[in-house]
Order: C-alpha cells, then structure tokens, then sequence
C-alpha cells in the first residue's frame, strides 16, 4: 500500500455576489420582458416601489450604531467591478469571445416590430387562476410556467424541478403530482406550451386538432410524429411511406397539416414556415437629415424608489435597539432597504450599458444607418466594440444576443450588425454578411426539387470573386440555418 501524504494547495476563484448576478442577468433581460421583471421584484420587496419618488434620506444618520456592526460586505457596491465579473465561462459566450456568428434564422429584421399584447406568461398564469387548484398545485404550476424558456418548453427534468420546489419554496412535491399540473398547462392556449420536446409540442398539437375534428389526415400525422418522428425531421419521406400503410397522397395531406404547426407556441403564433413579426425593439435610430439619434426604449422601465414607509420604520426601530426582537427588526428593514437600492442601482446600470453599446454599434456601422444598405456593413467584432466602450467582451455579447434596433429600414437583432471579414479576388476587405447574403439568395432561388449542394454554392461564389474553400461554405450555411441539399429536397 503506498504511503499518502496530506497537501495544501492554495487556488484562485471567483464568486459572484447576488448583486452581481442581479445585473448580469437584468443586462441579459430584452425590453419586453423588463416590466415583468419589475413587478416581481416590486412583489417580493415591499420596500420597492413605483412611481415618483421622495426626498433622498441621510442612511448615515439613521443607522449609525447598526452599520458599525455590519462587515464591509454588507456595504458591497453591485457597481464595482462591472466589467469584471461579466468575464464568466457561459456557454453562449464562448462563441462570441472574438467574433459572431452573425446569422441565423432569427437575424431577419421586422416590418411590424411593436405590440402591447399580454405576455406569454402573463397569459399562462392567468389561465392558471381559471383552474381550480389548491394553493400547492397552483404554486407548483406558477413554477413550471416559469421555468418554460422562450419557446415555451419545459427543459428542465422533473426531478429538477421537484428539487428546486423543495429547497426554494419549501414545497415538497413529488414527481406525479408535478407531472399531473404540467399535464394541466399543457391543456392551456397556445396548444404545444408546457411540452418537453418537439415531437411531445407537436403531439399535443395534433391531438387537439384531432378532438375538435377529427379526420383520417389528422390520424396520419399523429402516426407520422408518433412512430416515424426520426425519419420526419430527416426528411425521409420514403420510408416513411414504406414503413406504414399511406399513399403518396395520404402522406402529402398529413405532411401539410404538421407543417401549419407551431413548433415554438412559446416564441410565435404562426406556422413552423412563419416568422414571428411582432416584438418590441430596444433601441430606436432615427436619421435626422444625415445626423444618427439614438433612442432607448424605456416604456417598459418605470421609476422605482424606495418606500417612504418603510425609511420611517426604520429611522423608528433604530432609535432604540434594545432587545433581540428590535435588533432582527431593523436588520430585516435594512437588508430589504439595500435590496431595493441594489435593484434600482442595477437597472441604471443596465440602462447605461445598453446606449453606450448600441451608440458605439451605430457609429461603427454609420453608413449602414443612414442608407439601410447590407453591402455598407463593415467587419466588425465584439473585441471591436469592446474597446471602444472599454466594457468586456461577454458584457457585449449578451447585448447583442438578446436586444433588437428598430430603424427606417426594419427592426434588427444587434448581432446582425457583427460579422468577420474576408479578403476578395479583388484584394479588399469585404464582410463574411456579403458572402451569406450570396449564400442564402442562391437557396432561395434554387430549384428545390434538386436543391443545391455545398459544392455547387462554393462554385457560384467563386464566379462572383470569393474563392472560398467547401467547408467555410458549409460553415456559412449552417450559421444562416439552411439545412444541407438533402433536407431541402422537396417532393
């Protein structure tokens, strides 16, 4: 047996504070949801509140001899150090280091980019309160709705969640009674939400069109998702129809009917072919006679403040803190005071780091601003941006991920904007957005009986001057979205 031995190692990490998470994630939070956000902040701390405030009050005056008991981590300014604890290792980051992948299908700008329609979760709570649920199951659905992500799947295992129900909210759940309220969201409109896949969001679908009117081409499809789901999403169509006992015919009308599904019930309200076309931008640039104005949204920011009630309670309780009780009083009083400063302080921040990006985003693409011209898009980079505001490169990336610009020329997604640069036969630097452009109309107008092959688009760029090899192609290609020649293929 060989000998241990006992050593000390001595390592440096880093650990989030809750203030600066609570900034890190508000960034990350588009307009939209912003106001939902507040509220549920306003719900849980009543020292928070809307609305105009008051007086700003002398915090030294007030609690003198209970700050001298507080160590300097209860003072911590959620401020400091911005940049710095942005400089994590998330996995939607690590893409975006240097550079963007700057298409995908959700790049597309938007003619109508503004509704005051009820939010998704908004919706699906207020059909919660329509059921009659005792006040665990109702608590358990509140839960789930908000863990469903934008397309409205529940990604999260139910064990998970039953976990996170236990040792957060106290609430011991066992996983059928779990799966019996996600059984009732699931029944909730859009048909598809609260599903745990596309195949279970596609089934909830059909089955619902199957109970209002049923038809023998509502029954192929549930066949086609249920037992040849595989084959579907490859685009197998001839197995499909070997495997099982529809026509050519048969299989076309069932085909259709999957087609006009939601595949995303949280995220749009159309077809898997269609576009959701309704969201609220961030920013709006306004080209005032060839001078660019920037505009941040703040109708969904209202002013928050801190609770005069609440600076009177405390002023009383630290006039005398003479018993345990008093003292657990003003430290509670406290702890929700700073809470709520720490939210106001983080969404001012937020707000200064989403103009000085966008304004140095719309500098940068100046040209672009004022003709609404793609070809006029420069290469740019996240580092590029990142050194002109001097904020680091992960507080960038989740700006441009998640936030829209509405201009002249239609509403974009700011990572529309970012691309990476390439030399042409002509000996300029071009954006790799010119190449995909190319890319993407050659698709569109491809004869999609014999769609075309990586191979063939990397010829069609060579004739127009970009001698690119098959597979950056390829690259390009899967970054636009557009499956490979196969899928595309066309019956």
């Amino acid at each position: 047996m060989g000998s241990q031995r006992l050593t000390q190692t001595q390592k440096l990490l880093q650990k989030l504070s809750p203030q600066q998470i609570l900034i890190m994630k508000l960034l990350q939070i588009p307009t939209m949801e912003l106001s939902t956000r507040i509220k549920e902040e306003i719900m849980q701390n009543p020292a928070l509140e809307e609305g105009e405030g008051h007086d700003e009050y002398e915090e030294d005056e007030i609690v003198d001899t209970f700050d001298d008991e507080q160590s300097d981590d209860d003072h911590y300014d959620p401020l400091d150090d911005f940049d710095d604890y942005l400089k994590d290792d998330d996995e939607d980051d690590a893409a975006y280091k240097y550079s963007v992948n700057n298409s995908s299908p959700d790049d597309k700008h938007f003619e109508a980019p503004i509704t005051n329609e009820t939010s998704f979760q908004d919706s699906l709570m207020e059909q919660l309160g329509f059921r009659k649920l005792d006040d665990k199951k109702y608590k358990i659905g509140a839960y789930i709705i908000g863990n469903l992500d934008d397309a409205g799947y529940l990604s999260r295992p139910i064990s998970g969640i039953a976990d996170d129900l236990l040792f957060t909210q106290n609430i011991d759940a066992t996983e059928d009674e779990i799966r019996e309220v996600l059984n009732i969201i699931q029944d909730f409109d859009p048909a598809g939400v609260g599903a745990t896949n596309l195949q279970e969001c596609l089934l909830i679908q059909l089955r619902r069109i199957d109970e209002e009117k049923p038809s023998k081409d509502c029954d192929n499809a549930i066949e086609v998702i249920e037992k040849h789901f595989d084959e579907f999403t490859k685009k197998h169509y001839d197995k499909i129809v070997a495997r099982s006992e529809m026509s050519d015919e048969e299989f076309k009308c069932a085909l259709d009917i999957i087609l006009s599904l939601n595949p995303k019930p949280g995220g749009s309200t159309g077809s898997i072919s269609q576009e959701n076309n309704y969201i609220i931008p961030d920013f709006t640039v306004i080209n005032n006679g060839g001078e660019l104005d920037l505009q941040l949204n703040n109708r969904n920011t209202p002013e928050l403040h801190v609770s005069r009630d609440f600076m009177d309670m405390l002023k009383e309780y630290s006039a005398g803190k003479d018993s345990p009780e008093k003292r657990e009083a003003v430290a509670f009083i406290k702890n929700k005071i700073d809470s709520a400063n720490w939210f106001i302080d983080a969404i001012k921040q937020r707000q200064s780091t989403l103009y000085v990006t966008m304004k140095a985003i719309m500098d940068y693409q100046r040209d672009f601003f004022l003709t609404g011209d793609e070809g006029k898009l420069k290469p740019m980079i996240l580092k590029d941006i990142s050194d002109k505001v001097g904020l680091d490169i992960s507080t960038i990336s989740r700006v441009a991920n998640s936030k829209y610009v509405q201009t002249a020329y239609g509403t974009f997604q700011l990572k529309y904007f970012f691309s990476e640069g390439l030399i042409n036969d002509e000996g300029e630097e071009v954006s790799t957005r010119e190449v995909k452009k190319i890319v993407r109309e050659s698709v569109e107008n491809e004869d999609k009986s014999n769609p075309l092959t990586d191979d063939e688009l990397t010829a069609i760029l060579k004739e127009k001057g970009y001698t690119i090899a098959r597979r950056t192609v390829a690259k390009y290609r899967e970054q636009l979205g557009i499956p490979v020649a196969r899928l595309r293929k066309v019956l």
